[in-house]
This record gives C-alpha cells, sequence and structure tokens, in this order.
C-alpha cells in the first residue's frame, strides 16, 4: 500500500488506490487492517486525497466494523468506498443506508460508492444499480463473475485471450459498461492477474478500452500502473487529429467540415473534444493548440 501511495505521488496523482480491506487482511486481523487502512487515508502521504477502500462484503461480520472505523474517523479525506459481492439493487440500497449512518464529509456530501459486479444477482440489476446517485463507478470482478458458474466457464476465461472471448464473460463486461454510459459513471475493468509479462497488461487495458467501453482498469501490482495509464490514454495521432479537426471546425464557428475527405459536425466535435480533455486529466503534454481548445 505505501509503494502505491508513493508511486501516485511521483506520477501527479493520475490514478486511485484502493486500500484493501476484504482480501488485504489476514483472518482474525480485520481490526487492525481497518485502522491501518484508516491511518493511511488520513496520513499526509494522501496527498491527492485520491484513496479508497474496498470493504467486507455485506454479509461478512467485519462488513459493519469497517464502517464503524473507516468512515466516522476519515469520511473527509476517502476518495471512494467500494463494495464487493453486492448481490441486487436492494442490497446495494440497504448497505448504502449503512454507509451514510457512519460517514457522511463535513459539507454533507455523501461518499462516493464503487460496486463491484461479480455475481449473477448483481449482473441482471446492473441498470437499476447504475442508476442509483451515490453510485460512482462500476467495476467488473472477472475471476469471482466466473467461479460463480462452478465450472461451466472453464478456468481460461479469467486471463486473456479468454476472458475476452467466452460468450458469458464478452456479454458480462459489454453490460456493465453500456450501464455506465447511460448514467454517466465509470466503467472500470477487471484485474489482469499477469504481473512479469507488462506487455500482457498493455494489451488487456487496450483491449478493454477499444472493444469493451472501458475508461479505467484495476491493477494489482504497482508494475502495471504505467502501462495502464499508457493503454487508456490517446494517442499522439488521436491527439494531432483532435487538434485539427476541432481548430478547423472553430474556424467556421462549429458548423460542418470536411476533413481529409470525411464529413464531421457537432457530433465528431463532441468525440474529439473528449480525446483532449482525456489527455488533459492523465497529464499528457498537449501542444498550444490544444491547451486553446480546451
Amino acid at each position: 500500500m505505501r509503494k502505491s501511495i508513493a508511486l501516485q505521488q511521483e506520477l501527479g496523482g493520475v490514478f486511485d488506490i484502493t486500500l484493501d480491506c476484504e482480501d488485504g487482511a489476514a483472518a482474525g486481523n480485520e481490526t487492525y487492517h481497518a485502522n491501518l487502512v484508516t491511518n493511511l487515508v488520513n496520513s499526509t502521504d494522501n496527498h491527492y486525497q485520491r484513496l479508497g477502500v474496498r470493504v467486507h462484503d455485506v454479509h461478512h461480520p467485519a462488513f459493519e466494523q469497517d464502517l464503524e472505523i473507516i468512515l466516522p474517523a476519515c469520511a473527509d479525506k476517502l476518495a471512494y468506498l467500494v463494495l464487493p459481492k453486492i448481490n441486487s439493487t436492494a442490497e446495494l440500497q440497504t448497505a448504502l443506508q449503512r454507509i451514510n449512518h457512519f460517514g457522511k464529509k463535513h459539507n454533507g456530501q455523501l461518499i462516493p460508492v464503487h460496486v463491484l459486479i461479480e455475481t449473477h444477482g448483481a449482473l441482471a440489476e446492473v441498470q437499476q444499480i447504475a442508476a442509483l446517485p451515490q453510485v460512482e463507478c462500476l467495476s467488473f470482478g472477472l475471476m469471482d463473475f466466473v467461479s460463480s458458474h462452478f465450472g461451466a466457464i472453464p478456468a481460461s476465461a479469467m486471463r486473456s485471450p479468454g476472458q475476452f472471448s467466452h460468450p458469458l464473460v464478452l456479454r458480462a463486461k459489454l453490460e456493465i459498461a453500456a450501464a455506465c454510459h447511460r448514467y454517466g459513471k465509470v466503467a472500470s475493468h477487471n484485474v489482469t492477474t499477469e504481473i512479469r509479462d507488462t506487455s500482457v497488461v498493455a494489451d488487456d487495458a487496450r483491449r478493454a478500452a477499444s472493444e469493451c467501453g472501458y475508461t479505467r482498469m484495476w491493477s494489482i501490482h504497482p508494475d502495471q500502473i504505467q502501462p495502464v495509464i499508457q493503454a487508456f490514454s490517446p494517442s499522439e495521432t488521436d491527439i494531432e487529429d483532435a487538434v485539427n479537426i476541432l481548430t478547423q471546425a472553430k474556424k467556421q464557428n462549429w458548423g460542418p467540415i470536411q476533413w481529409q475527405g470525411q464529413l464531421h459536425d457537432r457530433a465528431s466535435y463532441r468525440y474529439y473534444w473528449t480525446i483532449l480533455r482525456r489527455a488533459q486529466s492523465g497529464q499528457v503534454a498537449l501542444p498550444a493548440a490544444a491547451q486553446e481548445l480546451l
């Protein structure tokens, strides 16, 4: 956790960190770990205040304890809370009530919640879950989702290339991404279990973005972070095209234009403006012409 926080500071806060109480704490060590997480969120090392926490699932005895320890102590500095293994919208709403009972920010705002979609029930109600105002992000829990099929989906679907080709897994990914885009939520892709070969991580991130419509991706090791950031950042060619098209459009008072034999209008202008905004938020060095368009 401390290594990830140090890397976050080094790279300028371009990624979030989720401190894990669910899988990060050894059995019987839940109280100590929750206090450790609280101390890290409250520490001066939380420079960008982009630390979140994954708590135990709502059926675990430590769920309520996590909330009771963490939220009253650091709600103001906590970026978000991650809820795993939610089974339904109703179950999520009950969990949100408990979260809001233990902690709100001093300005009265509710803590943003990220939901892991990794059960049959959550996937069946993914649109309703995405519609809840307090939900900020939906993440796909690939390994738990595959395991919940009790062998009907092979283990090869837990990694590439199977995770992008098995119909049931691909369906789940697409339904989650579609729900997020409908309701303006963040679609976060599952982890890559390959740690040593960063080219696998980079390719998974590229496919998650270009084929499945995800805008973020989890990592499980600091060495995965740079490949993921790079894969989700617009390329130099994308940025150059965006600058050229938007500059020409601006000269035409945002009316339709022709660029390299193709028609562009306000629909494509919105797309290319988003390219520049993504590059800016990822701290990609933008040319002066791009800065004038933002």
